[in-house]
């Protein structure tokens, strides 16, 4: 099988690398497997890749740990900070190439995916300004002493993407590891491992020494799986869902402790006060559950609306929401593309049903768009209790459930009446109100008459089961660090 082949997107031609990239090169995975990637508009295969079971996944560590001891360990940070300042170039450079790869593989919007590769890019380069401003400080204790720390590399990350944002959780998970001077092996997911790849060049073409980014196509349950239990990985972190999450914990606890990040799911309560600013509010409710087809883990999908404005905010909402356009994905007026596999687009249907059985309004949608693709109508619920099943799991799709509050305290208690606690919103005119309610949610990010503001410079994650430890930010450093303290004794022999 050849290492690439070119395909044909409606915006774009191409060369797709297909092995797997491990010490600088693409290679053939050990056993010889591979799998196809599905284009979810169509429903047919785009493309076999190689897959990456445990014995490559082990090779792509060796490749790490060498060059991690080897020329990464002489690299100096500003060097580091070059080499991820020109990555970010060229992926400014390939925008259009890498978005149209998006678009294919994971069925979002071209025009969306744009903006994905440009907040990618920015989150290499941000971090490339990072590199050479990792320091340790002088801690003054007593005349006999000289102390100081320290903030040196974690060491091999293994890290592990999800498919609905694959390029921006790319960047998102190598932009910190590569600033902070450790080696990366990274797995993309399943669905969508077409874009990592072609990034993989750019990689290549930035002049990043070999080894030092691995990037493996393969499945959870073995390229995951080894990646988690490695006993040669020192940190690994993963995006996607909570369930996942329990696992790679357990296999990490279970094999050399390694130091773990995770960005779990969510399930995020969207709160709109009487006194919102209601056409505003309806344009950002629906951008919080209907952006990425609602693939997304922060999604607004719990919306909470005070019983004035209850009855006006639904017909509008509602209105609204029937703008969205579904369809294909390189059509420039789409909206909303088609959800990522057969197996995403039957879950989000098994919950509709649900809803509709258990007694909630449906409002509109609730059923497939179109004849073939995993398109699903945005749907929204109404009259929603909070102990039906679709308001209180994460459906991760174009759903939403809508209920009626009368206070604050009312609405607070029902916010954080979930396991989850990754965003929340409100919308409100009134300040105290928003700080009073901004502070008494239980979530990692909470966003105020707007949503899915999400910046590389803001740290992200979650509060309960929705993750540990953040991303993004000068914070996400710290999961790339182990700091270490060094005292010196004056007087001694060293010092005369």
């Amino acid at each position: 099988m050849s290492m690439t082949q070119k395909i044909e997107t409606p915006s774009i031609t191409y060369e797709q690398p297909l092995g797997l990239f491990i010490d600088g090169k693409f290679v053939k995975g050990t056993e010889g497997k591979t799998f196809e990637t599905i284009n979810p508009s169509n429903e047919k295969p785009i493309v076999a890749v190689h897959e990456a079971g445990p014995e490559d996944v082990d090779i792509a560590v060796k490749a790490a740990r060498k060059a991690l001891n080897g020329v990464w360990a002489e690299t100096m940070p500003s060097v580091r900070g070059q080499y991820l300042n020109k990555l970010g170039d060229l992926f400014d450079e390939h925008i259009d190439t890498l978005a149209a790869i998006e678009s294919l593989d994971n069925g979002k919007a071209l025009s969306m995916a744009k903006v994905d590769i440009g907040l990618a890019s920015g989150c290499l380069r941000y971090y490339g300004g990072w590199a050479d401003k990792i320091h340790g400080k002088v801690i003054d204790t007593d005349p006999e002493t000289f102390n100081y720390t320290r903030h040196e590399p974690v060491g091999v990350c293994g890290q592990i993407i999800p498919w609905n944002f694959p390029l921006l959780m790319w960047a998102w998970k190598i932009g910190p590891a590569l600033a902070t001077g450790n080696t990366v092996v990274l797995k993309t997911a399943e669905q969508t491992p077409l874009s990592a790849l072609y990034a993989a060049t750019l990689v290549e073409k930035a002049g990043i020494p070999a080894g030092v980014v691995n990037i493996i196509s393969g499945f959870g349950k073995t390229a995951g799986a080894a990646i988690a239990s490695h006993m040669d990985i020192d940190k690994v972190a993963f995006t996607g869902s909570t369930v996942v999450g329990r696992t790679i914990l357990q296999a990490a606890a279970k094999s050399n402790l390694k130091k773990v990040t995770l960005e779990l799911g969510g399930k995020s309560p969207n709160i709109v006060f009487n006194d919102a600013n209601i056409e505003d509010a309806i344009s950002w409710v629906n951008f919080g559950i209907f952006f990425n087809h609602g693939q997304c883990c922060c999604a607004g999908s719990r919306i909470y609306v005070q019983s004035g404005i209850y009855d006006k905010f639904i017909e509008q909402f509602k209105a609204r929401t029937q703008k969205n356009v579904v369809g294909d994905p390189f059509a420039a007026d789409t909206f909303q593309g088609p959800q990522v596999s057969q197996l995403q687009f039957d879950r989000i249907m098994n919950y509709i049903q649900n809803g509709k059985e258990s007694g909630a309004k449906l409002e509109t949608g609730g059923e497939r768009h179109g004849k073939e693709g995993y398109f699903i109508q945005p749907t929204i619920f109404s009259g929603v209790s909070e102990d039906m099943k679709i308001m209180q799991e994460e459906i991760f799709g174009p759903v939403c459930s809508i209920s009626k509050f009368e206070t604050e305290d009312e609405v607070i208690k029902k916010g954080n009446e979930t396991t989850y606690g990754l965003a929340a919103a409100v919308h409100t005119t009134n300040l105290n109100t928003a700080i009073r309610v901004s502070n008494s949610l239980k979530a990692g990010t909470v966003w105020v008459n707007c949503y899915n503001m999400l910046s590389y410079q803001v740290p992200f994650g979650g509060f309960k089961e929705s993750g540990i430890g953040r991303e993004l930010g000068k914070y996400a450093l710290a999961n790339y660090t182990q700091v270490k303290s060094v005292r010196m004794r004056l007087g001694g022999a060293l010092f005369g």
